[in-house]
This record gives structure tokens, sequence and C-alpha cells, in this order.
């Protein structure tokens, strides 16, 4: 009877081994605010089955705030999870596994499903002098000082519209003896306008980031309206004489000898007449 006893409690033993499984997450106490979050996932469940990975917030009650699937593969291999974290304020968070059924599965004891986490901001770390907006032709002025950065120096990367085009790359700081904050300067030159992101990092790992705006300037743009075009015709027009004035032609000495002419032979004539009365 002892014998059959034990029999059946090691098969109830092995049943419960059977049917409960491992599920193991693992992410880093910590990052930097804007840092992506990196996490992974192991597990032996079937493949198939899916669980929402969650970040929330925990300050007084649990905010979510992203939530993402995971799906166990037929390999049952490590997956790795990636939280962005960019635009998160500094604290407490907390990552949690959840399965996605009717039923919750029974996991191994040694199952690990939730991970508190701290988010650092340290963007305020930052602090830039130079404008936020600036014209192409002065772009990119790079200014400011890194809070207690001495001339420890420091990392930054620039991005802008078709990608990156500086960086990562050290550049010196110069320890300001009034507050110990580590002034800095970079000029990048840009092609063309847009946003462009800069990435500030440390020895101690990622500040914050800090996004300039290039003004490229406006060229006027000469606007043809559809439908009919008046033709501008390129011929010289007619030009009209005006009509001269009449001019007096000079008389000739025949012209002025012939009324003096008429006048002796109408004289001639009218003595010739008078003598024939006579007679």
């Amino acid at each position: 009877m002892k014998r059959i006893l034990l029999i059946a409690l090691l098969l109830l033993c092995t049943v419960g081994t059977v049917s409960a499984y491992g599920l193991y997450l693992k992410c880093p106490d910590s990052v930097q605010a804007g840092v992506p979050l990196k996490c992974s996932l192991d597990s032996d469940f079937p493949a198939g089955t899916t669980f929402n990975l969650v970040l929330y917030q925990t300050q007084y009650t649990a905010t979510e705030i992203k939530k993402q699937p995971v799906t166990i593969q037929k390999d049952q291999n490590t997956q790795y999870l990636i939280i962005d974290t960019q635009g998160l304020p500094g604290g407490n968070y907390k990552v949690e596994v959840q399965y996605i059924g009717a039923d919750e599965p029974r996991l191994r004891s040694d199952s690990v499903t939730l991970q508190l986490i701290n988010i650092i901001d340290r963007s305020s770390d930052i602090e830039i002098t130079a404008p936020v907006s600036q014209n192409l032709e002065d772009a990119l002025r790079i200014e400011g000082d890194i809070r207690k950065g001495g001339n420890d120096g420091v990392e930054i990367e620039v991005s802008g519209p078709d990608g990156r085009i500086f960086g990562p790359q050290w550049i010196q700081t110069r320890s300001d003896l009034r507050t110990g904050a580590g002034v800095f300067t970079q000029k990048v030159n840009v092609n063309s306008g847009g946003d462009y992101k800069v990435d500030f990092s440390d020895s101690n790992g990622f500040i914050g980031e800090k996004v300039f705006t290039v003004v490229a300037p406006t060229t006027a743009t000469t606007v043809v309206p559809t439908g009919t075009v008046a033709v501008v015709k390129t011929t010289r027009p007619v030009t009209t004489a005006p009509t001269p004035w009449p001019t007096t032609t000079p008389a000739s000495p025949l012209s002025s000898l012939l009324p003096v002419g008429a006048l002796v032979f109408a004289g001639m004539m009218a003595v010739m007449t008078a003598g024939r009365t006579r007679k």
C-alpha cells in the first residue's frame, strides 16, 4: 500500500513538473533617459505562446507607458527586446511579462516575470548658449556647457535630415573656474536647412540630446499662370513720317516778266483801236 502511494506521489510530481514552464526576464537596474532599455527573455513555453512585455511608471500608482508582444519561437532561444525611453522623465519604472490567454499558465517557482528599473534623466545637465534656431550661413554652432564637466571633455554626435553628419567624436571642454562646468564650442558645417539633433555623452554615459533648427534662405519663384498666354511681339512698329510743311519755290525771271508783257500788249492794242476809231 505504501508503495502504491509513493508511486502515485511521484506521478503527481512528474505531472506537475511537466505542466509548469519557466519564464525568465532580465533587464538592467538603471538606464539613462533616451537610451534604449535592452531586456532579454528566456522560456520553455510551447512555440506560438505570446506574452505582452509592459513598461509601467511607478510613482504613486502604476501607469502603463508602453506595451509590445513577444512570441515564443520553435527553437526557444533567448529573445532580446528593446524599449524606447526617449522623452520619459527620470524616476522609477517596472517591466512586466503578462500572459495573453484565458487561463494563467503554471510557472516554475524560479521564474522571473517582473523587474524594477530606474530611469536617470541627465538632460538638465546640459545648457545650450548658442541659438537653437540659426541661419544656414552661420550654422551649425554648438555651444554650451556640461554641469560639473570641467576639462573632462564631452562626446557629441550630430544627425540631420539625411542622417548622421558628425561623430560620435569627443571634443574639448574648458572648465569654468566659477561653476566647474565644462564649456564647449564646436562648429559643424551643414549644407541644408532642417532640424539637427545633437546627442551628448561623457564618461558616465549618455547625458541627453538637443535639437537645433537651421533656416535656409528663401528664393523668389516666378509662377507662370496656366491658361491663355499673351504673345509679346518683338517686331519693331512701322513709324509714319509726318507730312512736311509746303515749301515756297522761288520764281524764275521769266515768270515775273509775263504779267508786264501782258500789260504792254494790252496797252498797244488799246492805242491801235483808238487810232482806227478816229479815222
